[in-house]
């Protein structure tokens, strides 16, 4: 059961977050960004986001192969060196350890994504990884029907 509905709660905070979300959704690519909140949110265990964020990439028309992929993503062959720097990134920024962004994961996606399509990856990994704690701490459900 929802503990609480943060959007309710909080208006205006929510409303924060929904501007970083709007900022994110314009500038990085649309199946580069569903691909790094269906990640991160594999990895945070946030269910209502892998559900939503699931769906969404299907509807956009993403193959459920690479959407299933996702979990295993070094070992699949479905995504390019860009989604794959992409991943990289989001498992050490939502893993984000003692040591912080490892050198070589930061180089490899520094290789091919320029510094602002960075600046604005990294702000998508950081935003989903807001909404999966809003979410998971919430404990927000996906709808049983859709």
């Amino acid at each position: 059961m929802q503990r609480i509905n943060a959007a309710e709660v909080a208006p205006e905070a929510y409303h924060a977050v929904l501007g970083l979300e709007k900022y994110v959704r314009a500038n990085v690519e649309h199946t580069v960004l569903e691909l790094v909140k269906l990640r991160a949110s594999m990895l945070n265990g946030c269910t209502f986001c892998v559900d939503m964020h699931s769906r969404d990439a299907l509807s956009a028309g993403e193959s459920s192969r690479r959407l299933f992929a996702v979990a295993a993503w070094r070992e699949a062959p479905f995504f390019d060196e860009r989604e794959r720097t992409a991943l990289a990134l989001t498992d050490a920024v939502t893993r984000l350890g003692e040591h912080g962004v490892p050198d070589d994961v930061w180089d490899a996606a520094a290789k091919v994504w320029s510094e602002k399509e960075l600046a604005d990856l990294v702000m998508a990994i950081a935003t989903i990884n807001v909404w999966n704690r809003i979410a998971v701490t919430t404990r927000t459900q996906p709808p049983l029907e859709v």
